[in-house]
């Protein structure tokens, strides 16, 4: 496990790449790392994002800069500059329903083949998936998503990369952690191993490649 400056992330995140990022409209996204790839320029990226957050604010900075050449996410109405590029196509967007999200990346992170769910049938969301039919019911099969890069925040890290979230920033984090070749959190708070109890910890270290101290927010 490793600590490392915000200015070592231009070792890490290059053009191109797929990260993911986690947050809920801004709640429980790394700023600092945000900050810091809006200040490195990096381009062409693909986003896996719950949202485009705010013009302002999180990941929309990004978009405002027109960082993604993709974005994957389940919303984006707060966010016009979001809406202007997909009306535009300067922008390819994948609007996927929230729950699918999330479902998605559960599935690339526990290994599996990906799922079957009734959202979406007879939508836009079903153009070009395939369809299966359990019994009576006929399903979507929803294919895992994984990226190159997991961009997190959690309160609490330990030195070792045991993460401890507190309340609704927790959202995305632990699920996106499992669910990338490279695991970066930024944390509020960095303390000895041993300082967490184990029944705190929700992402452990196993799954953590690099730590930045994100200080207080």
């Amino acid at each position: 496990m490793k600590i490392i400056e915000l200015d070592e992330l231009k070792n890490l995140i290059k053009d191109s790449m797929t990260i993911m990022v986690s947050g809920f409209m801004g709640c429980g996204t790394p700023h600092k790392i945000i900050d810091k790839l809006i200040e490195l320029g990096v381009k062409d990226l693909t986003l896996i994002c719950n949202d485009t957050s705010l013009v302002d604010f999180g990941v929309g900075q990004m978009v405002v800069n027109k960082q993604f050449s993709k974005i994957m996410t389940s919303h984006i109405g707060l966010n016009p500059e979001s809406i202007r590029q997909l009306n535009n196509q300067e922008t390819e967007f994948e609007l996927i329903p929230q729950g699918t999200l999330a479902e998605r990346i559960r599935c690339a992170g526990a290994g599996l083949g990906g799922f079957l769910t009734p959202t979406g049938l007879g939508t836009v969301v079903a153009q070009g998936k395939e369809v299966i039919k359990v019994d009576t019911k006929e399903f979507l099969l929803e294919l895992p998503l994984r990226a190159d890069v997991a961009l997190i925040s959690s309160h609490i890290v330990d030195k070792k990369g045991n993460c401890f979230y507190r309340g609704a920033t927790r959202n995305f984090g632990p699920i996106m952690a499992t669910a990338a070749d490279l695991v970066i959190v930024e944390a509020d708070k960095i303390v000895e191993i041993g300082d967490l109890s184990p029944e705190n910890v929700v992402t452990p270290h196993i799954f953590v490649d690099f730590i930045i101290d994100g200080g207080s927010k």
